[in-house]
């Protein structure tokens, strides 16, 4: 099986790309990133020359260039990380968002259909890894968050990622294509980009600074270890349900 894993380079993407190098050596993993300030090839250092490793350099909101890969590697599957993540820099330039988490993850549902449905979708698998912040958010109490929460973005950067759910959805009802879901808490753990609230944290901890409070000081996050989540990422991938979502938690 070949493996197209997008945002490889980055945080979450780093290390599902580990750990499927190592645990699946039968598999060939093609690394696609874009290498923008939050992806970065030092978090694979140590597995750059697995012989069933790869990585291309690229943008996954380049449609030519998406069709392009699709047509000469040939991929079985895809698992979709790549996105612009951060909601601080979404209110400052939300059509960036747009354009990697929107526009990026349609080309790839094109590229993908096109390549799979004229041999047939079986054997094939789509699997987007979505965010909990399309949901919205939740009073300090017992609630959680379920499959069947109504979406209820409230940032550039949440929209954008319930943008791409809807659309990954509406290529599964509409053309077949065999996708999966899922959308998960906040990640932390190593290689965090600084920018993220426990890394800027402890940083500013370290060196003395104050640590910034957002609002009262009253909001509660469910937080996820990154090697855990790299793990659920592997049990969906291998035994979730076409079409499912699967909520991804701490």
């Amino acid at each position: 099986m070949k493996i197209l894993i997008t945002g490889g380079a980055g945080f979450i993407g780093s290390h599902v790309v580990r750990l499927f190098v190592t645990k699946y050596p039968a598999y060939q993993i093609l690394n696609l990133d874009a290498l923008t300030y939050a992806g970065n090839l030092e978090n694979l250092r140590d597995i750059e020359n697995a012989a069933n490793y790869k990585f291309v350099k690229g943008d996954i909101a380049d449609q030519a260039f998406i069709d392009q890969l699709f047509a000469n590697e040939e991929p079985d599957a895809v698992i979709h990380l790549a996105a612009e993540s951060h909601v601080d820099r979404s209110i400052t330039d939300p059509m960036a968002f747009v354009k990697t988490n929107v526009i990026g993850t349609v080309n790839l549902l094109n590229a993908a259909k096109n390549l799979w449905k004229p041999k047939g979708f079986e054997g094939h698998t789509f699997y987007h890894v979505s965010t909990d912040e399309v949901y919205g958010s939740l009073d300090f109490g017992p609630e959680m968050f379920t499959e069947e929460t109504s979406y209820d973005p409230r940032s550039p950067y949440s929209a954008s990622k319930a943008a791409s759910d809807h659309f990954v959805r509406a290529w599964y009802h509409t053309y077949g294509l065999p996708v999966k879901l899922s959308n998960c808490s906040n990640n932390y753990g190593p290689n965090h980009f600084p920018e993220k609230l426990i890394p800027l944290a402890i940083h500013r901890l370290r060196t003395g600074q104050k640590v910034p409070v957002y609002g009262k000081g009253e909001n509660v996050r469910d937080w996820l270890f990154v090697k855990d989540h790299a793990t659920a990422i592997d049990a969906v991938f291998h035994k979730g349900k076409l079409g499912d979502t699967y909520n991804i938690g701490a």
